[in-house]
């Protein structure tokens, strides 16, 4: 099955939104860790508990990398949420496995890389979420700094934040995610999990998220 024959994108926003691996609450938002007010709530890491998703997602990824990064030499995964879906993209395209703490071990052998990266060889890491970038790009640059030359970042949701497109343009890396922000707000509407009168206020979000918070603000 190729990405011609399936549209990873509209299905996966439907996953998503099926297991609630992604909630919209444009009326009453979330608050982030930041303290930022938020209409979504990401935590894709229940989708490793549901088969068909999974291969959904192992799927997309391994073509997505088969088709943007073809020369691809070893999947690295970000610690934690990346580690499972790079695991098994990993074993899907025959490739050696790393993973990225997001800091040095504080003892052993202080190691921030785990498993064997051969120097030079084309790297691309995986994670489940690309926000702004910031966290995947250091776990791109702790790679980098043992050898890996990273080719690209790929991931299974995107929030399609202006300040991502900025990060990874300075980091001079590639992107590409399975399914983003405007295709989960269309395919929300389409099932029903928000109102269409919703719509246009989500988008909103996505343009200038502290803006959009700031209504929220007593």
């Amino acid at each position: 099955m190729t990405m011609t024959d399936i549209d990873y994108a509209s299905t996966i926003a439907r996953d998503l939104l099926a297991i609630k691996a992604v909630t919209l609450r444009p009326r009453e938002p979330f608050t982030w860790a930041s303290g930022l007010k938020s209409p979504i709530y990401t935590d894709n890491r229940l989708t490793i508990s549901y088969p068909l998703v999974r291969r959904h997602i192992i799927a997309g990824l391994t073509e997505l990398i088969q088709t943007r990064f073809p020369q691809a030499e070893v999947i690295a995964g970000t610690a934690t949420a990346g580690i499972p879906h790079a695991a098994w993209v990993a074993e899907a395209l025959g490739l050696p496995l790393i993973y990225v703490r997001s800091k040095p071990k504080d003892h052993g052998q202080g190691r921030q890389i785990e498993g064997h990266l051969t120097p030079g060889a084309n790297t691309v890491v995986i994670d489940d979420l690309l926000s702004t970038g910031g966290s995947v790009l250091k776990a791109a640059g702790a790679a980098a700094k043992e050898g890996a030359e990273v080719i690209g970042v790929v991931g299974i949701f995107s929030y399609e934040l202006p300040a991502a497109q900025t990060n990874f343009a300075q980091a001079q890396i590639p992107f590409a995610t399975l399914t983003g922000y405007s295709t989960l707000v269309k395919t929300a509407v389409q099932v029903g999990a928000i109102k269409p009168e919703d719509e246009a206020t989500l988008h909103e979000w996505r343009k200038d998220p502290a803006a959009w918070a700031s209504k929220f603000t007593e």
